[in-house]
């Protein structure tokens, strides 16, 4: 405490820097800002755009920059990412800004931020291209916990010739995050072919009966292969548990 409040004394930090750093997160206008959670669970705060004006998600991300030296904003439109790139070059910081539109993720790094670098690697599958926004999120997500990534798209169960090509790069992996909407199946077909953990990750494509993820989400729960299960387009859980298991195996291999 006495160093926080002696570094604030001296301008070295911010009051927000400084609340944070003594209560855990930072208050502002647009709600509080959980600065202290990849301290305590591993896992960086995210800003979750939906049912935020892009003011108010915009204020929540230089907050993080200013107490975290990162900011991760999801499920962004247009507008609020722009808000968000705004905010951060009117507020004078050497960032860098990272925008992908399709996905919906902003990535804000201060000048110096050092994210962590973990000897483990996380693989993200896709059963087609209209998986590709969630898995995208879950692949954000898992790189900035420190994970290596590698995206092996498109090799739905349409075609098992299409998987069977890629498996020898899926085995590579120390977790896997398997994306696919309709039936489901791919990840219970993946979890069938590798030795590591797999987390099947529900889409919301699809129509007719089991639409919209109902029919993906319930055969990922009865799946033949032993696999863990998340949300549907939950693809920011998804990429947490694949870079905590990233984590748990960076250790180990460090002792």
């Amino acid at each position: 405490m006495r160093e926080t409040l002696a570094a604030l004394a001296a301008g070295e930090i911010g009051i927000e820097e400084a609340e944070s750093r003594l209560a855990g997160y930072a208050t502002t206008d647009a709600g509080r800002f959980d600065a202290a959670r990849e301290r305590r669970r591993g896992i960086p705060e995210a800003i979750l755009a939906e049912g935020k004006t892009p003011a108010e998600v915009a204020a929540l991300a230089t907050t993080a920059l200013d107490t975290t030296g990162r900011a991760l904003v999801t499920r962004a439109d247009e507008a609020t990412a722009a808000a968000v790139a705004s905010a951060v070059g009117d507020a004078g910081a050497d960032a860098t800004v990272d925008r992908d539109d399709r996905v919906g993720t902003v990535v804000v790094h201060a000048d110096g931020f050092e994210p962590p670098s973990l000897d483990a690697a996380v693989a993200v599958v896709t059963a087609g291209t209209g998986d590709a926004p969630v898995a995208g999120e879950a692949a954000v997500v898992a790189r900035e916990i420190g994970a290596a990534v590698d995206r092996i798209d498109d090799v739905g169960v349409a075609n098992l010739d299409r998987i069977l090509d890629q498996v020898d790069r899926v085995r590579e992996a120390d977790a896997v995050v398997v994306a696919a909407g309709r039936e489901g199946a791919l990840p219970t077909v993946v979890a069938g072919l590798v030795d590591a953990p797999v987390i099947a990750l529900p889409v919301s494509t699809g129509y007719g009966v089991g639409g919209e993820g109902v029919a993906a989400l319930e055969g990922a729960l009865q799946s033949c292969s032993a696999l863990t299960t998340v949300n549907v387009d939950a693809g920011f859980v998804a990429g947490a548990q694949a870079g905590l298991i990233a984590r748990a195996v960076d250790a180990a291999r460090a002792e």
